[in-house]
């Protein structure tokens, strides 16, 4: 068994170009936080900037590739590019101010300039913002095509962050332990429901999960059962800017509707959206599908990371800032998130929710 591991960690380290070879490259690190904050000018600017990605296999001859990419781009690049390693088996070249075209062309310059026999890389663009044109969905694969017909991806998805371990576990738990809890007041609330007015007893809408995903959230119904069709009718009476919808006083809320939301009661059943993995404990709050799709530029950030039933907008006091405040307080937590950190969030969403802070 031991001499196997040994074997299988000389392998391992075979495969893998030497240190002098990638020498001059970012660590994936930091070549994170150059796209990172290329991203930022981006959203501030409206300038394209894509990223190509050069993949090899695991073959001992592939690692010969990398080190040849290496030199290649050292050369190739621009004083205003970058490139780095993305993980063991891709290096990637940031292009400022550069659209599919001319990323294609710094792949197919690259690709002319390896030795004869070595291993040609699979070899991809990605660009910010997405390049896609208008109704061209990407295929399985997730590439789509630019106006000029070349292949691309939407870079958005590389900033995506899946749940950490620690968080993952944390939701279980608590969404677990609180399901059973409430389960006695879940049936009072249903029975009220019922008594009160005509419907379901909840109210199920598609939502924009990470990365602006689709997945179905739940809620206590507090609106009449024609609710949605209803909103088109009430738009000019929406109190938040942006494209989230609010009104303080909405004629579609039943009498015990403004008790569930006064209360958050209504919210609860979303622990089954936590236990399933569409949201987690703390997060940004999903926005209706229409909503998600109309944030642009900055304010997609907020769909890096899975929703969440509580974030700092919550305990900060709900619908008394901006659209862009609330984003920015979304971003914030983005960036700084860890486990103290959402443990003192959900402390803090106890107070915020008794008191009824900015609840309507």
């Amino acid at each position: 068994m031991f001499l196997t591991r040994l074997m299988l960690a000389a392998r391992r380290v075979a495969r893998r170009p030497s240190a002098a070879a990638l020498r001059g490259l970012h660590s994936p690190e930091e070549f994170n936080r150059i796209l990172e904050r290329e991203r930022v000018r981006s959203d501030r600017t409206g300038e394209v900037f894509s990223l190509v990605v050069f993949t090899v296999g695991r073959r001992p001859a592939d690692a010969e590739t990398l080190a040849h990419l290496a030199r290649i781009l050292k050369r190739r690049l621009r004083l205003t590019d970058e490139a780095g390693r993305l993980d063991d088996r891709r290096i990637g070249a940031m292009l400022p101010a550069t659209p599919v075209l001319g990323a294609w062309t710094v792949i197919d310059d690259v690709c002319l300039c390896l030795p004869r026999g070595v291993p040609m890389p699979e070899c991809g663009v990605y660009t910010y913002p997405s390049q896609l044109q208008a109704g061209d969905n990407e295929d399985n694969a997730g590439v789509g095509h630019s106006d000029d017909g070349r292949p691309v991806r939407a870079m958005e998805k590389l900033f995506l962050q899946r749940l950490p371990l620690w968080k993952r576990s944390v939701d279980i738990v608590v969404a677990s332990f609180a399901l059973l809890a409430f389960s006695p007041l879940f049936a009072v609330v249903a029975a009220a429901i019922k008594c009160t007015s005509p419907g379901p007893v909840l109210f199920r809408q598609k939502r924009g999960g990470l990365g602006g995903k689709e997945f179905t959230m739940l809620k206590f119904r507090s609106m009449i059962i024609d609710a949605e069709a209803r909103k088109k009718h009430l738009l000019a009476l929406n109190e938040q800017d942006g494209p989230a919808f609010k009104i303080k006083v909405d004629p579609r809320v039943t009498r015990f509707g403004r008790f569930l939301r006064a209360t958050s009661i209504d919210e609860l059943p979303q622990l089954w959206n936590v236990l399933r993995g569409d949201m987690s404990l703390v997060g940004p709050r999903p926005l209706p599908c229409d909503e998600t799709e109309a944030c642009s530029g900055w304010l997609r950030q907020r769909l890096d990371v899975t929703p969440g039933l509580t974030c700092i907008w919550q305990v900060r006091g709900r619908s008394r800032v901006s659209f862009a405040d609330w984003v920015r307080m979304d971003v914030q937590y983005i960036r700084s998130r860890s486990l103290g950190g959402d443990l003192k969030l959900l402390a803090q969403t106890v107070p915020a929710v008794i008191l009824r802070r900015g609840a309507s």
